[in-house]
């Protein structure tokens, strides 16, 4: 269950695109760590592309309604942190294809 869990997790997440970039926010490296806990508890720990981003403010929340969407989660944290800062070495091959890095 837990895995189908984090399955639509990922899938939600990879609704979320960063405005100045067409690739959105997991295959872009922004997400760390995802972690389902009993009782469909989801934590998510994430960056931006860097700590002045725009959409500093938006992103992590619109992250958080997505997996809040999903029917059998019970509650969502998202924490945003800079340690370690983005780089493009995150991103998934991917995601460097589609913004011309390979």
């Amino acid at each position: 269950m837990e895995d189908n869990l984090r399955d639509q997790v990922v899938a939600a997440i990879k609704t979320v695109y960063d405005p100045e970039i067409p690739v959105d926010v997991y295959e872009l490296g922004l997400i760390y760590e995802i972690n389902v806990f009993p009782v469909n508890n989801v934590y998510v720990l994430m960056t931006l592309t860097s700590p002045s981003c725009p959409a500093a403010e938006v992103i992590p929340e619109e992250v958080k309604q997505k997996i809040q969407a999903i029917e059998s989660v019970n509650d969502v944290e998202v924490e945003l942190t800079f340690d370690p800062p983005f780089t493009q070495d995150m991103m998934s091959e991917a995601a460097k294809l589609e913004l011309g890095f390979m």
